[in-house]
């Protein structure tokens, strides 16, 4: 037996749930000490990082009331607009999810004709399980949950982003370690509060639904499945439709803004400047923070189906059961200790420290990550225990458990590093993108299109090593606790994912309000930091949504009663070529709504510019709401095709086609999904640190490129245009088609298995 006891995981898991959320409260306190009001701006006091220094000096515009007005005025636009485009994306998504609830109800519950009799279970035949019709009521249930934990993850943190904006903006005046602090804090909130809540609502749900079901884990966890189903699917209209969002936004502003009219990046008179810094919220927060939140529910659900039928769940194992959830709670205590490494235990003090101590925080919460893995795979499993693969049981042991949760850990640091390596702008890869712009854009995109193809090779072999290391030891069950490892530290993965929008969004309103090019320069060089970043958060993402797919499809072969995929059988094989288009078709729609909803944005900005006086001397007000407007309606009307694509084919193809063809499109997918996102993401990344690397103008290289507005920048600048569809739309919402297509296929198994392949059964 595990050294913890049953009672013992039932405290520690809600206890480092709740430490987690009372941590978020506190850092949240600590960034709200920073006052948008005039009076309280020069004297904030009290202790160390930034409370008590009166750096008062009069240029920095420490004792400037009308500075900090205008902040607060802009921080209010950019927080409105976020806010209202969220409840008339959540109204529509509202709609969605009722109408997909009743679909889970009305096709599980089919699956034995409604009837309220016990049915015998699925893997043990002797054993009497709960009627199907229950299992449909408690699968809806959790999807909801699922779906409503989602919205609310996404939704808190572009609050917490769009309330910390303004405040880092003002803490640049003291310095850039001061304004650091800021940022990062506000990300911490987010992904405290995220990770905690997602693992205190799961681990409620199941001892609320336990209370029903009893002895039949295997009808419990089959049902907990619905909540990682209802997080991706939330996660997918989140992604696509605030990736249009932001993106339409960005387009616009930057081609007409930049290119076109010689104006900096956020300069007030651009209309499109509001649109632009809501996206970042809307799009890089709520969409990154629904995403991350969708893996971790995934991969959980992923382990729990697969334990329910391994010996934990046949020999009523409480602490084996919840291994996944341990692991969770292990990392949110972690992650706390390597939060305050970067907040009070070293400070921040030069702009080459900024992008060192968030590598640092990678690291350090890797290396804590894999000794808490260990004690608590020491303390909750059984020296030895048995494992379902596929039909028989294997034997393992806690050990090997635990190097495959440690070597999906460091997987996701290898992937993360990789990606900085491709993206930074302190590297070759980049810098060899920045000097192809002196040819022109042509050559640009060449090089950066070479760059993204060429970094996908590295987190690819990582990926493989990972699935065939945990495999080997623990079939599937072991490739979904390696996803679950990449995802145990998410709350420190979150908190620099955040900081980089938050840093973005500080150095918009430093330009929009007027504050001194020095002050600028700091917030460039914390966006600058944030961008890498963002690009190692969304490594993170692609990595763990390829495992967790992975062992999704796992738990579905086995749910459905395949014994093998083979590839040679035609109807496998129709799947897996239709699978592998999946993503292309999928990035078409996504990139062309941009691209669409960009050339409405473009034509508004140049007619506002051709039409309002005075605009371009700064004497007359752009008309923001109009922007504001064509990006919300575009995103809204266009995140539909592609959201139905994803949520319809599992369906569809496994109602017509049947398990063996479902499977082959779940394998295709996953296979060219990963490339696709990995190379967009990475190219629009690189192209992105090009430009800001000709702007920075930090080398002796760089400044012969520059300066801004120059034909190398102006290269740069429509280099960097085409990558953002790819990098923040397209790439990121790949990971969530892999997932949401595998989780689908899981929830809905019992169905497709007892009534799927109706033509294949009449031809």
């Amino acid at each position: 037996m595990a050294i913890l006891s049953p009672l013992a995981t039932e405290v520690f898991i809600p206890v480092a749930a709740v430490i987690g959320i009372v941590f978020a409260v506190v850092q949240w306190v600590l960034v709200s000490r920073v006052k948008l009001s005039p009076t309280a701006a020069a004297a904030s006091g009290g202790g160390k990082n930034g409370y008590g220094d009166y750096l008062i000096e009069e240029e920095e515009g420490l004792n400037d009331h009308n500075v900090v007005v205008k902040c607060a005025e802009i921080q209010n636009a950019v927080s409105e607009g976020a806010t209202s485009f969220l409840f008339t994306e959540y109204q529509y998504v509202g709609i969605f999810m009722s109408i997909f609830a009743v679909v889970i109800f009305l096709f599980l519950g089919s699956v034995e004709g409604f009837s309220t009799k016990s049915q015998p279970c699925t893997y043990s035949k002797d054993k009497y399980c709960k009627p199907a019709l229950f299992t449909a009521l408690f699968s809806t249930v959790s999807f909801l949950l699922g779906a409503i934990t989602s919205l609310v993850s996404g939704f808190l943190g572009m609050k917490i982003a769009t309330y910390a904006n303004a405040r880092t903006t003002l803490e640049a005046r003291k310095g850039v370690g001061k304004a650091f602090i800021t940022a990062f804090r506000s990300g911490a909130v987010m992904g405290f509060l995220l990770a905690s809540s997602g693992l205190v609502v799961l681990y409620i749900t199941i001892n609320v639904f336990k209370l029903y079901y009893g002895d039949d884990w295997e009808g419990l966890f089959e049902s907990i499945t619905g909540y990682g189903l209802g997080g991706s699917s939330m996660a997918l209209f989140g992604r696509v439709g605030g990736g249009i969002y932001t993106k339409a936004a960005d387009v616009g502003a930057d081609l007409v803004g930049k290119v076109e009219r010689n104006i900096p990046e956020d300069d007030p008179r651009n209309p499109a400047v509001i649109a632009d810094n809501v996206g970042d919220n809307v799009g890089d927060i709520a969409g990154m923070g629904s995403d991350l939140f969708g893996s971790y529910a995934e991969s959980s659900c992923a382990a729990l189906v697969v334990a329910s039928i391994s010996s934990f769940g046949i020999d009523h194992d409480f602490t084996g059961m919840c291994y996944p959830l341990l692991v969770s709670s292990v990392g949110i205590i972690v992650c706390l200790i390597t939060t305050l490494f970067a907040t009070d235990f070293f400070e921040v003090k030069a702009v080459k420290e900024i992008e060192p101590a968030l590598k640092k925080q990678l690291i350090i919460s890797t290396a804590l990550m894999t000794v808490g893995i260990a004690v608590i795979s020491w303390l909750a499993l059984p020296a030895k225990f048995t494992i379902y693969n596929f039909g028989t049981q294997k034997d393992v042991s806690n050990w090997g458990l635990f190097f495959c949760v440690a070597i999906g850990l460091w997987a996701g640091l290898i992937i993360g590093f990789v990606t900085e390596y491709y993206t930074s702008n302190a590297y070759s890869p980049v810098q060899d993108v920045a000097d192809s712009c002196r040819t022109g854009a042509a050559t640009n995109v060449i090089f950066g299109l070479a760059l993204g193809y060429k970094s996908v090779i590295i987190p690819i072999f990582a990926i493989a090593v990972s699935i065939y290391v945990s495999f080997s030891i623990a079939a599937m069950y072991g490739i979904a606790v390696a996803a679950l490892g990449m995802l145990s530290t998410i709350a420190t993965g979150l908190a620099i994912d955040a900081y980089g929008p938050i840093s973005d969004n500080a150095g918009g309103i430093a330009e929009m309000a007027g504050m001194s090019h020095r002050i600028r320069e700091r917030t460039d060089a914390l966006d600058a930091a944030g961008n890498t970043t963002a690009a190692i958060g969304k490594g993170f993402a692609i990595g763990s949504a390829a495992l967790v797919s992975l062992a999704l499809f796992g738990a579905f072969v086995s749910r459905a009663g395949v014994t093998v995929v083979d590839v040679l059988s035609p109807k496998v094989f129709i799947g897996l070529i239709v699978g592998a288009m999946l993503p292309y078709w999928f990035s078409a729609m996504t990139m062309k709504s941009v691209g669409s909803a960009a050339l409405k944005m473009v034509e508004e900005v140049r007619t506002q510019f051709n039409t309002i006086p005075g605009l371009m001397e700064g004497t007359a007000k752009p008309d923001y709401a109009t922007c504001v407007k064509i990006s919300t309606d575009a995103s809204i009307k266009e995140m539909i095709p592609p959201g139905a694509l994803v949520m319809l084919t599992p369906l569809i193809v496994g109602t017509l086609f049947g398990v063996e063809t479902l499977s082959g499109v779940l394998a295709g997918a996953l296979v060219s999904g990963v490339q696709i996102a990995i190379s967009a993401s990475n190219t629009g990344g690189a192209w992105d640190n090009a430009k800001k690397y000709i702007e920075a103008g930090a080398s002796e290289h760089a400044r012969t490129l520059g300066p801004k507005g120059s034909d190398c920048h102006k290269a740069a600048v429509i280099g960097d245009t085409i990558g953002d569809p790819l990098k923040d739309t397209s790439g990121p919402s790949l990971n969530i088609l892999i997932k949401l297509m595998a989780v689908e296929s899981l929830v809905f198994a019992p169905f497709f298995a007892t009534q799927g392949g109706i033509l294949f059964k009449y031809l």
